[in-house]
C-alpha cells in the first residue's frame, strides 16, 4: 500500500494522477486538514507535523510514502528521508519538488517562475533544484491568498482572478510557471487569464516518476486490489464535502484521526458535535 500525505485537500489533485498511473495499487491518503494551512508555519512545527503523519502511514502498513505537499517536500523531505527511509529500513519517502523541477526544465530553456506558499518560497528549494539541472533564470512569488480562495471554492470568482493577476505580475518574463502548491491546479482558468506563460501542474510528472521508480524498486510495493482509503485530521463533514472537488470524482468515506500523545490516532465520531464538548 502506498501512502500519500498532504496538509489537507490539495494533495488529492496529485492522488488522482497517482491512481490513474497505478490503477492496480492500493493507496492510503492522509490529509492533515485539521492543522492546515502549512504555508505560514515555522520549519520546526512542519517537521513535527510531518513526522506524525508519515509515522501514521507507516504504522497503517505503507512501505512507501509520497509527500504530496510542496511545503513539506521543500522544507522537511530530507529530514523525513534520513529519519525513516535510510538503507535497510524497508521504507521510503518521496517528494514532489524534484519531479516538478525536472518537468519545468524539460519544457523551457528560458525563465522559470515558481508560484507557491510563503514557506515554500522562503525555503528556496525550487531554486536549488532547478540550479542543479542547468543555468536557469528562476523567479519566485509567494501567493498566500490563493489556497484559502480554493478552500472556499471561490476559484471562479473575480476575487480569484484579481488575486492571481496581482501575484503573476511578479513572474513576468517566465515562459513556464510551476504551480508550487497542490491547490493551484484548481485555479488554472483564473491563472491563465493573468499570464501567457505555460502553467505546470506537477501532478502528472510526480505520477510518472513514481511509476518508473516502482518498476526499479518493486520490493517497496506490490500490486493490490485498487483500493483507496482516506484519513483526515480535521472536521470530517467538511473533508467529506470538499474532497471530491479536489480529486475530481467520488471518493470513499474518510476516517478521522487526531493528535494524541504526539501521534495520530483514530477517533470514532458520532456525528458532528455542537456547542461545548467535554471528554472523559
Amino acid at each position: 500500500m502506498i501512502g500519500v500525505y498532504d496538509s489537507g485537500f490539495g494533495g488529492l489533485t496529485v492522488l488522482r494522477h497517482l491512481v490513474g498511473a497505478l490503477p492496480g495499487r492500493d493507496f492510503l491518503y492522509l490529509g492533515d486538514n485539521g492543522r492546515a494551512p502549512y504555508g505560514g508555519r515555522d520549519a520546526h512545527t512542519l517537521l513535527d507535523f510531518a513526522e506524525q503523519c508519515v509515522e501514521h502511514l507507516f504504522e497503517a502498513g505503507c512501505g512507501l510514502v509520497v509527500v504530496a505537499c510542496h511545503t513539506v517536500s521543500c522544507v522537511a523531505l530530507r529530514h523525513l528521508q534520513r529519519r525513516y527511509g535510510y538503507p535497510g529500513s524497508g521504507r521510503r519517502v518521496l517528494g514532489v519538488t524534484i519531479p516538478a523541477a525536472e518537468a519545468a526544465v524539460a519544457l523551457t530553456r528560458g525563465r522559470i517562475g515558481v508560484l507557491a506558499t510563503e514557506r515554500t518560497v522562503r525555503s528556496r528549494t525550487f531554486v536549488a533544484e532547478l540550479a542543479k539541472l542547468g543555468h536557469h533564470d528562476t523567479v519566485q512569488r509567494a501567493a498566500p491568498l490563493l489556497a484559502p480562495l480554493v478552500e472556499e471554492a471561490w476559484e471562479a470568482t473575480e476575487l480569484a482572478r484579481g488575486a492571481c493577476a496581482r501575484y503573476l505580475r511578479d513572474l513576468e518574463g517566465a515562459s513556464v510557471i510551476i504551480l508550487g502548491c497542490t491547490h493551484y491546479p484548481l485555479l488554472r482558468e483564473a491563472l491563465e487569464a493573468g499570464t501567457g506563460a505555460a502553467l505546470l501542474d506537477p501532478g502528472p510528472a510526480v505520477a510518472e516518476r513514481l511509476r518508473a521508480w516502482l518498476s526499479r524498486h518493486p520490493d517497496f510495493d506490490a500490486p493490490g486490489e485498487g483500493r483507496l482509503q482516506l484519513h483526515c485530521t480535521g472536521d470530517l463533514a467538511h473533508f467529506t464535502a470538499s474532497a471530491a472537488r479536489f480529486y475530481g470524482g467520488p471518493l470513499p468515506a474518510p476516517r478521522h484521526v487526531v493528535e494524541a500523545g504526539s501521534t495520530l490516532a483514530r477517533l470514532v465520531l458520532d456525528g458532528t458535535p455542537e456547542g461545548q464538548v467535554v471528554r472523559g
